[in-house]
């Protein structure tokens, strides 16, 4: 793999806080998807107390090169108690927002959108005050079961792009850019007062003037919050890095993007779509629905 830059060198985590999260983790059973993704901010993010919550288990039906998380595995069956175990984990980490995500589950009928639902209303119902996020695949389409996701009011609607449009196929390919379009526009036409949120990695051989198409469809769609992100290559299997993008560049995309009308673009080498969730608090201060 290629050496990194400095730029995108973590700090050491406070490992005391780091272990006291993992134990909740462990307690509860549940998965984060910023341990089976390896994501580079697992320190910072758990020694902050904060986590994303991976549902329905950690394999996914879908191999995508750049992503670390099993796709070997067989996909388990949904648990009746997740929801509740989730609930426990946010109320013993006092969390204001949460983020709560999936593999892909192409293999239900719903994509899991009723184990999403049953999270939410779990989480509203042990912790009324903490806003809530949900990350969700593309439900191959499956628009009454976004619907059904929609209808349990999230604060927040986030499905990642991921890419630019040319790149699709080579880094997602079971899934479609206008697919991805079309979800988040049906998110802002069903439930215009759910925030809608989207992110991009670069890194894979896109050029500039594909990223700032991909920022111009994505608010053609209404999406309000972006993240901008370094792709990094989680194994020699995996996707090779083509370039690192240096940090002036990303606030040239925010620039941008504030310029396009995002409510708010974060973008940085290490940012991810979980990087800072809880700013979206402030946010919803600031433009109220």
């Amino acid at each position: 793999m290629t050496v990194k830059p400095q730029w995108l060198r973590v700090k050491a985590p406070q490992w005391e806080r780091v272990g006291n999260v993992k134990e909740i983790l462990r307690d509860l059973s549940l998965n984060t998807v910023c341990e089976e993704a390896s994501c580079p901010n697992i320190g910072e993010c758990f020694s902050a107390g904060t986590a994303t919550f991976l549902i329905m288990g950690p394999a996914c039906t879908r191999a995508c090169p750049y992503c670390d998380i099993d796709f070997e595995k067989k996909p388990q069956a949904l648990d009746p108690t997740e929801p509740e175990r989730l609930a426990q984990a946010v109320q013993r980490l006092k969390l204001k927002h949460v983020v709560i995500t999936s593999v892909n589950r192409d293999d239900l009928p719903d994509g899991g959108a009723s184990q999403f639902v049953e999270c939410i209303q779990a989480v509203r119902s042990t912790m009324p005050d903490t806003t809530i996020e949900v990350l969700i695949p593309d439900l191959c389409g499956n628009w009454q079961a976004l619907e059904i996701i929609l209808a349990a009011k999230p604060d927040v609607l986030n499905h990642n792009t991921e890419t630019v449009k040319r790149l699709y196929r080579k880094v997602r390919p079971q899934g479609k850019y206008d697919r991805t379009l079309e979800l988040l526009q049906r998110s802002r036409d069903i439930a215009p007062g759910v925030y809608t949120k989207s992110g991009i990695m670069v890194g894979l051989g896109e050029t500039d003037d594909e990223i700032r198409e991909a920022m111009q469809d994505l608010r053609a769609v209404g999406c309000d919050i972006l993240t901008l992100g370094q792709y990094l290559q989680p194994t020699q299997k995996h996707l090779n890095v083509e370039s690192f993008v240096p940090p002036e560049q990303f606030d040239a995309w925010r620039e941008f993007g504030e310029s396009l009308g995002f409510l708010q673009v974060v973008a940085s080498p290490l940012t991810r779509s979980s990087y800072h969730a809880e700013q979206v608090r402030d946010l919803m201060k600031l433009y109220p629905r």
